[in-house]
């Protein structure tokens, strides 16, 4: 198993697949769930010569569940620590939901050459919480809602949101995977219930508006207009708006977990943008 351990003692499990001269495509990954959310993507991203990387969050899947650290800063710094120990360059990072805010944290921030392209899928930037400045974001009572349905009945809440509106398996007509939905549980249920329950403010409250000015390697910003976890006017086109290089794909009526729902479509996007 392979893991790095960063200065505050935290093991962080990591995959690092393909050949070690190829490219490096990094995967970072949503809440609550683990590495293990990229398989579909880092399949086919090696099949193409790729080297590709995807963690656990601290506190999520494999990685340690520790009592502190459960906020962005200290996610982009162990994901600081990890490409330092893998010395990674040039490489590509891939961002679904909150893992997207950790890309765009990390863009801002990283070393010179580290970073050659990113990808932010369903993501939590600009901000999601409803604010003065952020009329259009989502109330906080929302996430007070997600908080209390995980203290109450983590395991339930982790059967509703993916049987629900993570997938849009609750819209008319669509198609169920319960695979994907066990799979959503699974992952879930990995992790450690603090971690996921401070990490909902993490992912909601965090304003990523200055990381996304400051960032200038060209992003890809996808994000489906049915998307009922990270609504899609306050976040995709806001997003591609801040940043120097961005450009906006929009997915109509795709679900915040398309890149599960539809990979099909995504994967070959994605991949065009990489190698243009």
């Amino acid at each position: 198993m392979s893991t790095i351990t960063t200065n505050d003692g935290t093991v962080i499990f990591y995959k690092d697949w393909g050949p070690r001269d190829g490219q490096p495509v990094v995967f970072h990954h949503g809440w609550p769930l683990s590495a293990d959310d990229w398989d579909n993507q880092m399949l086919f991203f090696q099949s193409h010569g790729y080297r590709v990387i995807a963690h656990d969050r601290r506190g999520h899947g494999r990685s340690t569940q520790t009592a502190t650290g459960h906020d962005m800063d200290t996610y982009v710094a162990d994901v600081i620590a990890l490409t330092d120990a893998l010395d990674l360059q040039g490489a590509f990072h891939i961002g679904h939901s909150t893992g997207g805010g950790e890309v765009a944290r990390y863009a801002a921030r990283a070393k010179a050459g580290r970073v050659a392209k990113a990808v932010l899928v369903s993501a939590v930037p600009p901000v999601m919480v409803k604010s003065a400045s952020n009329p259009g974001g989502t109330p906080i009572e929302v996430f007070d809602g997600f908080r209390k349905a995980l203290a109450t009945n983590r395991a339930q809440f982790y059967i509703d949101v993916p049987t629900g509106p993570f997938y849009g398996f609750n819209k008319p007509g669509a198609e169920v995977s319960q695979g994907l939905i066990d799979n959503w549980w699974r992952q879930g249920m990995m992790g450690a219930a603090n971690a996921h329950y401070e990490c909902i403010k993490a992912f909601s409250e965090t304003d990523f508006t200055e990381d996304l000015k400051q960032i200038d390697i060209p992003v890809l910003v996808c994000h489906g207009t049915g998307d009922q976890v990270v609504p899609y006017d306050d976040s995709g086109p806001l997003t591609a708006k801040l940043l120097r290089n961005g450009t906006l794909k929009s997915y109509e009526g795709y679900p915040h977990g398309m890149l599960q729902v539809h990979p099909d479509v995504l994967n070959p996007d994605i991949l065009e943008f990489l190698k243009s």
